[in-house]
């Protein structure tokens, strides 16, 4: 692994392994070395119940210059005020800067993973052509941050393999930023960069984003053809076809790689982000799309989690565990301090708030200016939306968990006591219940005179407005999923790590899709897909037909919220704390957003905006 320097020589100036600097910073491992210093893997002491492992980047001035000595410094201290101003999923974040004697220390994000330079070098065969365009993509965007960074923008000046490290999740992350500068128009400077990647006017000491897509190409026509630019004569890639090194490469890439190449600046595209569309476009019209969203997790469109930035947030008492829902300008969710709140949908006020005797998962519904919801406290409560007090409550013999659903004049809702519930509304009395084989925490799905609702003990139901048992169909693990029925189907999922498909009138399978593991994800479905998450850390998105994979994104952590479609996009939480907000077309990342805590709820969507609760204690609003 290399994080910033060639690994092209020794010093006997590095450090050794046990060395601790300003008491912080335990030193393991040389993990590169250049000509002004090293770069090593340490262990931050500051967190001494994990371990937290950091780069720590050293430059060694050993000019005897004092000019020059100066410049050294003041160009490593320009790469500290750099990385400071970003913030970006491939830019290592900076978490220290600091000097002792001749030498000076970048303390960075470490990297798990290795440069490209590296990877070229372990393997002798031609990289696949989806790999090298997701990298590529990936490469697009974040060069798109840096040229579009405010005040100035910042070009990076030395795009190249061994700058560009893969990381675990096979990201790509950008790497030394000692020689990035801040771009102002008609600003010329001494020739700096790679021979054989850097472009003409880069020799006459000119820095424009321009530079960085010529690099880009030339790095992309290493990757595709494993010859190096620095062994060949400067500007000669017309003369090395992409396709009669590598006849894998499909000329669609080739023509993008090519237009990056123009010795002409004004030929090659104007923009990052114009030749991150050339290359997607690339990608649908050689039907290699649906490999990139699946195996690199495109972030086309992606905004960094720090650039969304909420309308609103309001913080509850306790976690939020539950869902969200709008209704008439108001904004309800229940925390597990007991609380129901609402909140004005506009701003985040606090409208009022009624104190159940219990915590509350259950997702709110409303209905004709009465709000429902469930409580661990056993009841079922109905309170005025204006006021808040309480109406009428319902009780049952164990903590409800599961939402309310109404239809037909009367409202369902399950519990822990192991009963699907019917409620009169007209008479706040039971109409009728159904014994189920364990607590009942999937939210019942009411369609055609029929109620669906999955238990604890593994059984998936369905019976009519009566209370009779239709049919019964037997999972091998608990069903906390809630079901959603549509065009003849019921979509579910179970802890066995299967979502199913069922036929609603007679509950026979159609088909059953394998995860990786287990999920308590409720379903959605939108046009000819259904999408689910899974406890294995993936949103799935899969054919209603034949339950074909369509694509997969993997998050950092497990999927226990559901997925919410609101317009062309998917919105799903996850334990890693995130929001993301997927194309649900094709599962490519637009943005995510960072809460501080896990996700298990649902979103919900009105008027572009978005609402989501997380179990850091507060609910956000953000535009959709």
């Amino acid at each position: 692994m290399t994080q910033g320097f060639n690994q092209n020589g020794h010093s006997d100036e590095q450090l050794h392994p046990g060395t601790t600097l300003v008491e912080r910073y335990l030193i393991q491992d040389v993990i590169g070395v250049g000509g002004m210093g090293s770069v090593y893997r340490a262990r931050d002491l500051h967190f001494p119940n994990v371990v937290k492992l950091v780069a720590v980047k050293q430059m060694i001035n050993q000019a005897r210059d004092q000019l020059l000595r100066e410049t050294i410094v003041q160009n490593f201290e320009r790469e500290a005020n750099i990385l400071v101003t970003l913030n970006h999923p491939a830019i290592p974040k900076i978490y220290d800067y600091f000097s002792q004697d001749d030498r000076s220390y970048l303390v960075l994000e470490f990297v798990h993973g290795k440069d490209l330079g590296s990877i070229l070098h372990e393997n002798q065969d031609f990289f696949p052509e989806d790999q090298v365009l997701g990298w590529a993509v990936e490469l697009c965007d974040v060069l798109n941050y840096l040229h579009n960074h405010k005040p100035d923008p910042i070009v990076f000046r030395d795009i190249k393999p061994s700058n560009v490290m893969v990381n675990q999740y096979n990201h790509i992350v950008l790497v030394d930023f000692g020689i990035a500068k801040s771009f102002k128009g008609g600003a010329r400077g001494t020739m700096i960069g790679s021979e054989g990647y850097s472009p003409p006017e880069q020799y006459r000491g000119e820095a424009t984003p321009a530079v960085d897509i010529y690099a880009l190409g030339a790095t992309l026509h290493h990757l595709l053809t494993r010859r190096d630019p620095q062994l060949e004569p400067p500007f000669t890639f017309p003369e090395r076809p992409i396709r009669q090194i590598n006849p894998a490469v499909s000329p669609e890439f080739e023509a993008v790689v090519n237009t990056a190449l123009q010795y002409d600046p004004e030929n090659r595209y104007k923009t990052a982000l114009e030749m991150k569309e050339a290359l997607l476009f690339a990608a649908r019209k050689t039907g290699i799309l649906i490999n990139l969203t699946t195996n690199v997790h495109l972030t086309s469109q992606t905004i960094n989690s720090q650039a969304i930035k909420p309308i609103w947030t309001f913080e509850c008492e306790d976690e939020i565990r539950g869902s969200v829902i709008y209704d008439n300008g108001v904004v309800y969710v229940g925390a597990y301090d007991n609380n129901l709140y609402a909140l004005n949908a506009s701003d985040g006020s606090f409208v009022w708030k009624y104190p159940a005797d219990g915590g509350i998962v259950s997702r709110p519904t409303v209905n004709e200016g009465i709000v429902y919801f469930g409580s661990e406290d056993h009841r079922l409560h109905a309170l005025s939306t204006r006021t808040g007090k309480v109406i009428w409550t319902y009780y049952t013999d164990g903590p409800i968990r599961s939402s309310p659903r109404i239809a037909e004049g009367h409202i369902f809702i399950g519990s822990d006591d192991g009963y699907m519930h019917a409620v009169n509304l007209a008479t706040n009395r039971r109409a009728w219940r159904v014994e189920a084989s364990g607590p009942v925490r999937s939210t019942p799905f009411v369609d055609n005179e029929q109620v669906f609702f999955g238990c604890e003990g593994g059984e998936f139901y369905s019976t009519d407005f009566r209370g009779e048992v239709k049919w019964i169909f037997r999972a091998k693990r608990p069903i906390t999923s809630s079901p959603v029925v549509t065009q003849g189907g019921v979509y579910f999922s179970s802890l066995d790590g299967q979502l199913y498909c069922l036929d609603a009138k007679s509950g026979w399978v159609v088909w059953r899709f394998r995860m990786g593991k287990g999920s308590v994800s409720s379903p959605c479905r939108v046009e000819n897909e259904v999408i689910v998450g899974s406890a294995d850390g993936n949103i799935y998105c899969v054919d209603a037909n034949n339950a074909r994979e369509i694509w997969h994104f993997q998050t950092e952590h497990q999927v226990s919220g559901s997925p919410f479609i609101y317009k062309d996009s998917v919105y799903c939480g996850s334990a890693d704390g995130n929001l993301y907000c997927l194309e649900y077309r094709t599962g490519r990342l637009r943005w995510k957003f960072t809460t501080g805590g896990p996700i298990t709820g649902s979103p919900y969507g009105y008027n572009d905006i978005l609402y989501v609760g997380s179990s850091d204690h507060r609910v956000y609003a953000l535009m959709s």
